[in-house]
């Protein structure tokens, strides 16, 4: 294949090299920079079949955008910006937007350890996750079990995981092992509505609904050896991974900054190609509100994310008649999706520069040796974690040199979906798919039937390939594979 030509957007994609395509600058579609995509050849025709590619360019045409835009293997259609999308701007003179981040600010995937084995516990596996189904709310419009006042809000909002730790809700080791230590500096309260502050104020420790899940894990296989011992890694362990985001709070945050930018754009002269790409000057006021609001919801979502590791502690913890010392359940790491920051990064011809960096739907995947990694990982790199479908496996892998280059330090955030919610409602029934993952030994627990049947695996792209592409790039290799034994949806 040298060429394809979408069957959407007439763009010429031509294959650069394996698992490498690129859309060169057409000025007659506005482009300012180059789209990149990483992909094999199945995962790119998936991406042709939506909005995906038209999607990526439009991205480039945005006032200061550098480089290029990337679209990472699990790139699927979202919002003006395509997720699985990535698009840095320049400081001074480019541009933040509300879409670029999406509506569930922070949607993120953290991963606790134990020194329990699959096996010799396997029998109280069905009580456990029955457990954490009855303590931990999940759902539309849930709530969680910690009730706030308007002052807590406000400190949590500052303070992030700090605030949960400060309150009971975990251990200071918990906030070293969290991107950005769990707390982005910056944020301000006073620049929420109060509609995302009511709907923040009782929603907190929830799952919600959607992809977001929990799920208890076995680690199948380990890839490399040093970095899955520096994590506390084994064949046959059991692990959690919690899949969640900032909720009605983070995605309120981003319907307000929509409207915002879309009344801005005449003021400061913005001519979009898609009104989902409404943007503001970087440096401009209102540029400053939303950075300031977003940084809030982030906090917010790493603080749910903690609240959650708190009550699952608990019900290991009564399950198995063990303390969470005793049990070491320990963090390994918490990553975000949906941010947009300030880093510092190589453009050609421009030298390093502060650039913000739009990760939607993406996760951050830095080398070895960067201070932004934690003291406990960074002679190795820092840890990505790629959670899958549900009831198919998710990933850890380790952060590479090549990301820098190639995708502003990032990778894929999970599998993509390749068909809609509706089309699964439409294709699959709840037994059906309750059957296929019981005959793969995954308990399931969920509050409703469509939300089993709305993220049946078949929904999605396969993990593996999107993995494979990253891990052949050089952009994050491979460190465990982990498959679910027990499953907690919304």
């Amino acid at each position: 294949m040298n060429n394809i030509i979408t069957n959407r957007g007439n763009h010429i994609v031509e294959k650069i090299r394996e698992f490498e395509y690129r859309i060169n600058v057409n000025k007659s579609k506005k482009m300012n920079v180059p789209v990149t995509i990483y992909a094999d050849d199945n995962l790119i025709l998936k991406m042709s079949n939506d909005r995906t590619i038209d999607q990526a360019v439009n991205v480039s045409s945005l006032p200061g955008v550098k480089k290029h835009v990337v679209v990472l293997p699990d790139g699927h259609e979202g919002y003006g910006f395509p997720v699985g999308g990535v698009a840095a701007m320049d400081l001074e003179d480019g541009v933040i937007s509300p879409g670029g981040v999406g509506y569930d600010i922070n949607c993120g995937v953290r991963l606790l350890r134990t020194n329990l084995k699959v096996n010799e516990v396997r029998n109280q596996l069905k009580h456990l996750v029955n457990e954490l189904f009855g303590s931990i709310p999940s759902g539309v419009g849930s709530e969680g079990t910690v009730k706030l006042s308007k002052s807590e809000l406000d400190n949590l909002l500052v303070e992030g995981v700090d605030w949960a730790v400060e309150h009971g809700y975990g251990l200071e080791h918990d906030a070293e092992v969290c991107e950005e230590k769990g707390r982005m500096i910056g944020a301000d309260p006073e620049s929420v509505s109060d509609t995302a502050r009511k709907r923040g104020l009782p929603q907190l420790g929830s799952l919600g609904s959607g992809n977001h899940f929990l799920e208890i894990q076995q680690v199948q296989q380990i890839f490399n050896e040093k970095a899955a011992r520096v994590m506390g890694l084994e064949e046959g362990q059991l692990t959690v991974l919690i899949h969640c985001g900032s909720r009605g709070f983070g995605h309120q945050i981003c319907s307000d900054y929509l409207r915002y930018s879309e009344q801005t754009l005449k003021k400061y002269k913005i001519e979009l190609i898609d009104r989902e790409l409404a943007c503001i000057p970087n440096n401009s006021p209102e540029g400053e509100n939303y950075r300031k609001a977003m940084y809030s919801a982030l906090n917010f979502a790493w603080c749910n994310r903690q609240i959650i590791t708190h009550f699952t502690r608990r019900a290991f913890e009564k399950i198995f008649s063990a303390s969470e010392t005793e049990l070491d359940m320990k963090l390994v790491y918490d990553v975000a999706h949906n941010i947009a920051k300030v880093e510092r990064h190589k453009v050609d011809g421009e030298g390093t520069r502060d650039l913000v960096v739009h990760r939607k739907g993406a996760t951050r995947a830095f080398p070895s040796g960067m201070e932004e990694i934690p003291s406990t990982y960074r002679d190795v790199g820092q840890p990505v974690i790629i959670p899958g479908s549900m009831g198919t496996a998710s990933w850890i892998l380790l952060g590479n040199d090549k990301s820098l280059d190639l995708s502003f330090g990032s990778t894929a955030h999970g599998a993509g979906r390749t068909m809609s919610r509706s089309a699964a409602k439409r294709n699959y029934t709840v037994d059906k798919v309750k059957s296929e993952l019981e005959s793969k030994g995954i308990y399931i627990r969920a509050l409703t039937k469509n939300g089993i049947v709305e993220e049946t695996p078949l929904a999605y792209k396969d993990v593996d390939s999107v993995v494979n592409v990253s891990d052949s790039l050089g952009i994050a290799t491979k460190v465990a594979r982990l498959i679910p034994v027990g499953v907690i949806k919304g």
